[in-house]
């Protein structure tokens, strides 16, 4: 893939939209402990998140979204989570579900979203579902689980492989069963608890099911965003795999910043215990905050650059191809990695200071490293891409 250098301006996204973020901050700060100790945003939170159109950032604009491009979405999410985690992971989660809207005929997309200035869709996987076809939709039966910010949403995806109304797999040309995701409203699942996590615990992304529920032909989608798309923006010529990548990797900085910043801040005036002089004055501390600092900033910029590069493709009306996919599946999870290893690093310096609760590392700790064994921050990944780039055989599942 040809590349060129991006500009400053192709890297700094667009600065109305992330001036939302920056103003909301105060508030995202504000709410963390209440957030924390709810499991849920916190309701006059959710509030000014909505005001602002947080979770509209990747929708349509003929649904009321903003529709804006990825790197803004990465700066928004990123800025979020260097206030609160579990919030910006809400707001990213959000994000893709909310392209879903592209897929839709403009009526239910409306119904769904456009009507409803607090819509929310989230969704999680399920491994025992079936979707059985019956006369104008589906027969829907199955649990879902990890359904980030599912308490908040107003619509629910629930994704399913196809069967026939025989209760045989619906099958292509290729020989692989059917998939659809499909749309239900929250109140009309049964829920269960079950997110009691160490970390990221505001996302509440609990467990929903479904028993024999009928979902209409048109109030479901594939994921498969080049078959069915309505919109012909250039947001819309890559799918919500890649701008979750984005955004969680968004995630992940946003921690690591947060962390460095408090991190500084502590070591300017912190004598730990048997020692003359500040943990500034360390040259250990030193050494290894310089590299942490320095290996978040190179990864942050690899993942934007490489964004902004492929981004002028889809402007120019191309879809996103399998190796620019890939480009940006192993810059995400590199970052998401540079930024866990920044926060160990700057928790373990701080000593014992960090494992106080009312302490901010010990949560930055708890959520990175909750972040890093979600699917985004698979190591496995990293395999994938080498795969890929070696001509051996590469699973693209999750590029």
């Amino acid at each position: 893939m040809e590349t060129t250098i991006p500009s400053s301006a192709d890297l700094a996204g667009d600065p109305k939209v992330i001036a939302l973020a920056q103003a909301l901050r105060p508030a995202i700060v504000a709410a963390a402990d209440e957030t924390e100790e709810r499991r849920r945003l916190a309701p006059a939170l959710l509030d000014k998140l909505h005001e602002a159109k947080m979770f509209r950032l990747l929708m349509p604009k003929t649904t009321g979204g903003i529709e804006t491009d990825p790197i803004t979405f990465f700066h928004v999410i990123e800025t979020v989570a260097s206030g609160d985690a579990s919030t910006a992971w809400c707001l990213s989660q959000a994000g893709g579900c909310s392209m879903s809207a592209a897929y839709l005929d403009l009526p239910v997309a409306n119904e769904i979203f456009g009507n409803d200035p607090r819509a929310v869709l989230a969704w999680g996987p399920g491994p025992r579902v079936k979707a059985i076809e019956c006369e104008g939709g589906f027969k829907v039966t199955g649990v879902w689980a990890f359904a980030s910010g599912c308490r908040h949403a107003t619509w629910l995806g629930a994704h399913c492989p196809i069967y026939n109304a025989d209760g045989s797999p619906k099958r292509g040309a290729d020989g692989r069963q059917f998939e659809r995701t499909m749309l239900v409203k929250s109140t009309d699942v049964e829920w269960t608890d079950i997110w009691h996590t160490v970390g990221l615990r505001a996302t509440a992304s609990d467990q929903f099911a479904l028993n024999d529920f009928f979902v209409a032909t048109d109030h479901s989608i594939t994921r498969e965003f080049d078959k069915e798309c309505r919109e012909a923006g250039p947001l819309y010529k890559m799918s919500s795999g890649t701008c979750y990548q984005m955004g969680f990797a968004g995630v992940a900085c946003g921690i690591a910043k947060g962390a460095l910043d408090e991190f500084i801040d502590m070591a300017r005036n912190k004598v730990p215990r048997g020692s003359k002089y500040a943990l500034r004055d360390n040259a250990v501390v030193q050494s290894n905050i310089a590299q942490a600092v320095i290996n978040v900033r190179a990864a942050r910029a690899y993942l934007l650059q490489s964004m902004a590069d492929i981004w002028k493709d889809l402007q120019a009306g191309k879809l996103i191809s399998v190796e620019q996919r890939i480009t940006i599946r192993g810059a995400a999870t590199n970052a998401i990695h540079k930024a866990r290893e920044a926060v160990d690093t700057v928790y373990n310096a701080a000593g014992a200071t960090a494992i106080f609760e009312n302490q901010p590392l010990e949560r930055r700790f708890r959520d990175i490293h909750t972040v890093t064994q979600q699917l985004q921050g698979r190591l496995s990944h990293f395999e994938t891409v080498g795969a890929f780039m070696l001509g051996a055989d590469a699973d693209l599942t999750f590029v």
